[in-house]
């Protein structure tokens, strides 16, 4: 019950996954009853491509399972398909090409819609090409190749466009719900994944990792005496000015109202504690609000070995407070940390 249940879990989480396992498991639901009957009858050769449909597609949906790709089983089910489908119809003539109508669909399921749309012109070029080298074999006659590609080739071009769509809209709802609307940082739900990730790394692989968390000064006083716009405006500068100054791999969360984690990996003490420095520094000078200089308080840690990524939250969160309780506009990354106020 519970290995079920983490199942359904998993495909309502991935959706590509849930895609690779439907779509494959209509191959072989579909398929491996004509491989039976057409290697019963003595038809090797398309039922030895049908066996390979089936087979590619149960290694495919493990591997996506196994290892979490769903890139690179999607691009090898579309080509061993497609390779198969064109040599069925090809051996079959009019009776193989209505595989190629659940092929076109497949493939836009399974990559994306650029090569769903290449793999789908290169099939109408080979089956095309062997027709015209010998005629009468995949088509009866002219007037049924031209309808044949016409046909296809709308399908194709309607599905690619209802492919793009839809692709477009599922990545703009998935950065939706990791991304806080007001400043782009991602949000407190991205935060957590990624500091498990960060955590399961570095259990497997010794890799360091350190978070810095932020909250700007007084922030509640520019709501209350200037509004919430002009807070919002600062929210958005501190968030483009900590991006400016941060490496490419760092990653930057909001996770309450004016508070904001920075989770950076391949990061030690020293290290730390010099961007701790270098941040506070650069925000003391450019962040600027409506009534002056807008200053942060932070705190930091180092993930310890086995070390769950709750606690290296905690203690990073412990030496924010701690900052705060000092004066704020200081960063305490170490319990040995010595702090000043920065000069405005």
């Amino acid at each position: 019950m519970i290995k079920t249940s983490r199942v359904f879990k998993r495909l309502r989480s991935d959706f590509q996954l849930s895609i690779i396992t439907l779509m494959c498991l209509l191959g072989v639901v579909g398929v491996s009853p004509y491989a039976v009957y057409r290697l019963s009858q003595g038809n090797y050769v398309v039922g030895v491509a049908d066996v390979i449909i089936v087979l590619s597609a149960i290694f495919t949906t493990l591997y996506a399972w196994r290892t979490g790709d769903t890139v690179k089983p999607g691009i090898f089910a579309s080509i061993i398909l497609s390779s198969a489908s064109t040599l069925i119809a090809i051996r079959l003539g009019v009776n193989g090409l209505f595989w190629i109508y659940p092929l076109i669909l497949f493939n836009f399921f399974m990559v994306s819609p650029g090569k769903a749309l290449s793999a789908t012109v290169l099939v109408m070029i080979g089956l095309v090409s062997y027709a015209l080298a010998v005629p009468g074999t995949v088509f009866e006659s002219d007037y049924q190749m031209t309808s044949f590609l016409v046909t296809s080739l709308t399908a194709s071009v309607l599905s690619f466009i209802f492919a793009s769509r839809t692709r477009n809209q599922r990545d703009q709802l998935q950065l939706l719900s990791v991304q806080d609307p007001l400043t782009g940082a991602r949000n407190r739900r991205a935060m957590n994944d990624e500091l498990k990730i960060a955590s399961a790394t570095q259990r497997r692989h010794g890799d360091q990792y350190a978070v810095l968390v932020m909250d700007l000064d007084s922030f509640k006083q520019i709501n209350d005496t200037y509004g919430h716009q002009a807070g919002d405006q600062v929210l958005k500068d501190f968030v483009e000015l900590i991006k400016a100054y941060s490496r490419k791999e760092d990653r930057l969360f909001r996770f309450g109202g004016e508070e904001f984690l920075l989770l950076l990996p391949n990061t030690d003490q020293d290290s730390l504690q010099t961007v701790a420095s270098h941040l506070q520094q650069q925000v003391a000078l450019q962040l600027k609000g409506p009534g002056g200089t807008v200053t942060m308080s932070s705190g930091g840690a180092i993930l310890q070995r086995g070390e769950h990524w709750e606690a290296m939250l905690q203690r990073a969160d412990q030496r924010l407070y701690l900052a705060k309780s000092a004066g704020r506009n200081r960063a305490i990354v170490s319990d040995h940390t010595e702090v000043h106020a920065l000069d405005n």
